[in-house]
């Protein structure tokens, strides 16, 4: 019998997503990949994953699984989002974010609400037993490919899994790492700042920004100042990079994010600094936001700053219950080999 997860409750957008489909927007093919690259990568360090290996991106609220395995292991990661464990005779047990657990056959995976986030990542030890399309297998809702049949999950999908059970070791935790929104976001200026008003300038990095409900993991539209355009509004077409700061004709900012188009015609007033990426991805509707201006070799500074932290993240794995760690059979999972740029 393959092991496999089955879906009893979906949540409301659970989908499969890795750190992106990098190399394919010169075709018009977005990114995607998870809004919290580090939450997907930590989650994946507990569970005995390489970082960067595909999990499910839940946004608001979770689903809940049933175990068709033996065994397996899995880890949240995502704000202050806990999962419940519910037995076959309907006991439940608590398992708080970035704590590895192990359930058994006919057990359920329950995640109720995401907590200090808008997303929540589930990672699976051995990962998902599911077709890459373009070598990842990040969800892309709106082309309606990749993830599990291109989709969000609903009730009673199965979902395959690469390996037959967990593997036998300790349970560990990892402390210390904060996984929620951020208020005040680096962004550097460009590429068509000079297509902007002084006073607009200003605007950006002095005044609060309100994240609106026409937020999705293609970009946060944002109300607050307006921002006045000195050469009008429209540009001719080109590349979107991730965190892209477009400024249509209202004057009003979007956040352009993982689903992002891979052109635009509206002006750039700035970039969110990659490093920021992640944090920005966790923020809800009716956030508070305010932007910092920095020179792009303090961008640079900030992401690697991020990825040593990530590449450190194995390290300090504790074990839960006082059992001590084998460095060497940690090691041996691959857990810090994979890291690589999730800035797409």
């Amino acid at each position: 019998m393959t092991a496999s997860l089955k879906v009893i409750a979906p949540g409301l957008q659970t989908t499969v997503q890795d750190i992106g489909r990098i190399g394919h927007q010169r075709l018009g093919i977005p990114v995607s990949g998870a809004l919290d690259t580090t939450a997907l990568r930590a989650a994946n360090i507990v569970a005995g994953n390489a970082p960067g290996m595909a999990g499910l991106e839940m946004a608001m609220s979770g689903p809940t699984l049933e175990v068709m395995a033996d065994s397996v292991r899995v880890a949240v990661a995502g704000g202050t989002t806990e999962l419940q464990i519910i037995s076959d005779s309907g006991e439940t047990r608590r398992v708080p974010p970035l704590h590895s657990a192990r359930l058994v056959r006919g057990e359920r995976i329950r995640i109720g609400g995401v907590a200090g986030s808008a997303v929540a990542y589930l990672a699976i030890e051995g990962g998902m037993d599911l077709p890459p399309f373009l070598g990842s297998l990040s969800t892309y809702v709106r082309g309606s490919f990749g993830g599990f049949e291109g989709r969000a999950l609903r009730e009673g999908d199965v979902l395959p899994l690469a390996a037959p059970g967990a593997v036998e070791r300790s349970e560990v935790r990892l402390g210390g790492l904060e996984l929620l929104p951020l208020a005040r976001v680096r962004v550097v200026l460009g590429p068509q700042h000079d297509d902007f008003t002084a006073e607009a300038l200003e605007r950006l990095v002095t005044t609060d920004y309100t994240v609106t409900r026409e937020a999705d993991r293609m970009g946060l539209r944002l109300a607050g100042a307006k921002l006045d355009h000195v050469k009008g509004h429209n540009i001719v077409s080109d590349g979107i990079a991730p965190g892209a700061i477009q400024v249509p004709g209202n004057g009003l900012p979007i956040v352009l994010l993982a689903d992002r188009q891979s052109t635009g015609g509206y002006p750039k007033i700035a970039t969110v600094a990659s490093a920021d990426l992640p944090g920005l991805g966790r923020v809800s509707p009716g956030a508070r936001i305010r932007f910092e201006a920095v020179p792009v070799a303090a961008a640079e500074a900030a992401r690697r700053e991020l990825e040593g932290l990530i590449a450190g993240l194995a390290a300090r794995l504790e074990a839960v219950g006082g059992d001590e760690i084998d460095p060497e059979k940690l090691m041996s999972h691959n857990l810090i080999s994979g890291v690589v740029d999730g800035g797409g």
